[in-house]
This record gives structure tokens, C-alpha cells and sequence, in this order.
């Protein structure tokens, strides 16, 4: 609020795209942890959608629609993976998660080849930062993040499969005798983090320049935990909302793009996204206690 431009379009207008990719990964990540779960895999199965999808664009020059779809489909499949590990294997997710991650970051590594992809075409610029990305001066990006944001609250709201994620979050064994699949329920919500996963790596090249390199997603998993931690959606399951996870993907972003426009150490964003972390946390402990308490 003490710097003039950052109430800008030219400074707003960035900071929607730089969300849109968190946020909708976010969507994904608050259908995990709401059964329970959690997947760290998130920023390595970004980093395989986005050079495949990258060497695709170079090597063939395939229009939107069809990259998007590929895109999808790698990192669906890798989220299927990872569902099946967890649910059909019953170790915790952050162990099966964690596995994956350094499993598919080596397959992403591979694919790169360590080169970085050149000469990436603009098809991707819909969702990108200029004006063919923007409507009323709202990215594409965002505005779609916007819209599967709004289908997945109706789903989790007003739906009985939603209702059976909380569910799940809330007591498995207790899901399980009611009559709720609880394996296929885990496996669909890797499945729809992997498709987000999927959208959000196209996000991710349309932000960028025609070169692709080995650091692209590097990180984005601790971003996106944090945005639906402090988002609201409680940590041991059985809670949360896509709502606030959009809002903590916008708080967190917000964070680092004022320190820099402050002109304060970068590393102070992670110091205060890890206070507000702690804080979120803290206050989920102490709600679950006092309901368990009353």
C-alpha cells in the first residue's frame, strides 16, 4: 500500500498470472488434504508436462487444444500413479509422494536432456501476460483459475462425492462402512491434481520467454501447500474450502511481490509466507482441540 505502482494494471495484471498456476494447482492440492493426504510431487509432474509439452510445440508446432490435452494427460497419468501407490498401498502419502517426486524429477531431467528447449512457439499466448492473454485486463489464466475454482466448490459444496472427501478427511474406516469407496475416492483426487497439474505447467510456459529450462516448477510445491494451509483447509483433513486457497495463493504471491517492489530482501517472502504457515497451522490445532474437547 506505500508503493504507488503497485495498485496498477501493470502491476496487478502480472501478479493474476503469476497466481493462476499456484492457485489452480492449489484446487487440486485442497481436494488431497481435505482426505488427508498430500502430494509433493506436484512441482516435478509440472516440470515433465512442461518439457514434453515444450518439445512437442518445437518439434511439431501443434495448435492450443491438442498441446493442452497432452499436457494433461502426462501428468494425469502421473497423478494416477501416485493415487494408486497410496490408496492400493496404504503408506502415508508424503512417503509415496516423496518417492514420485525425486522419480518424475529424474524423468524430467532426462527429457531435458540438460539442455534447455529454444525456439518455443506463442501458442500458448491466451493464457500468457500480453494483451492476447487478458480480457477487461484479466488474464485468461486467471479467469479460467476462477472458473474451476467455482466448479470445484459446487463440487465439494453440493455433491454427494464432495461430501465424501470430507468424509474420507474426517475418519477412512468410518467412510469405508458407510458405503464410500474410499480407494477410487483417493485415486480421483491424485487424478484431478495431476490434471490441474497438467493446465498449470501451460500456464507456466506462456509466462515465460521461447527458452525452457531445467528449473521450471522448482519449488512451486512448497507455494502451493502453503496457499492452501494458509488458505484455511486444515492440515489433518477433513476441512477446507477453494475459496480460501485462491485467497492464499493471491496472499502468497502478493508477499513476494511487494517485498520486491519494497526493495527488501527476496528472502523475507519466505520468512513472512512461513510465519503466516505457522500461524494457520497453529490456529487449526488449537480449533481441532477445543472441538474434540467439547
Amino acid at each position: 500500500m506505500t508503493t504507488k505502482s503497485f495498485l496498477t494494471p501493470g502491476s496487478i495484471q502480472p501478479l493474476l498470472a503469476s497466481v493462476a498456476p499456484i492457485a489452480l494447482v492449489g484446487i487440486g492440492m485442497t481436494f488431497v488434504i481435505i482426505t488427508g493426504g498430500i502430494d509433493i510431487s506436484v512441482a516435478a509432474m509440472l516440470m515433465v508436462s512442461a518439457v514434453i509439452t515444450s518439445k512437442l510445440l518445437v518439434t511439431t508446432g501443434m495448435p492450443l487444444i491438442p498441446a493442452l490435452l497432452i499436457s494433461m494427460a502426462v501428468s494425469g497419468v502421473l497423478g494416477c500413479i501416485n493415487g494408486i501407490l497410496i490408496s492400493i498401498g496404504r503408506v502415508h502419502p508424503i512417503i509415496i509422494t516423496f518417492g514420485t517426486a525425486n522419480l518424475f524429477q529424474f524423468l524430467g531431467l532426462r527429457i531435458f536432456g540438460s539442455q534447455t528447449v529454444n525456439g518455443i512457439p506463442a501458442t500458448f499466448e491466451f493464457f500468457g501476460r500480453g494483451e492476447a492473454g487478458r480480457t477487461f485486463g484479466v488474464p485468461h489464466s486467471f479467469l479460467i483459475t476462477a472458473i474451476v475454482a467455482g466448479v470445484a466448490w459446487w463440487y465439494l459444496r453440493r455433491t454427494s462425492g464432495g461430501r465424501h472427501l470430507f468424509a474420507i478427511g474426517g475418519d477412512p474406516s468410518a467412510a469405508r462402512l458407510a458405503g464410500v469407496r474410499v480407494q477410487r475416492r483417493t485415486i480421483l483426487t491424485y487424478v484431478i491434481t495431476g490434471l490441474l497439474v497438467g493446465v498449470a505447467a501451460c500456464f507456466t510456459i506462456s509466462l515465460g520467454t521461447s527458452t525452457l529450462d531445467q528449473g521450471v516448477g522448482s519449488g512451486s510445491e512448497l507455494a502451493v501447500i502453503a496457499a492452501v494451509v494458509i488458505g484455511g483447509t486444515s492440515i489433518m483433513g477433513g476441512r477446507g474450502s477453494v475459496v480460501g486457497t485462491i485467497l492464499g495463493a493471491v496472499l502468497v504471491q502478493t508477499v513476494t511481490s511487494g517485498v520486491t517492489q519494497l526493495g527488501w530482501p527476496t528472502q523475507l517472502a519466505n520468512l513472512f509466507v512461513g510465519i503466516f504457515i505457522i500461524v494457520a497451522v497453529g490456529t487449526d490445532l488449537v480449533r481441532q482441540r477445543a472441538r474434540r474437547k467439547s
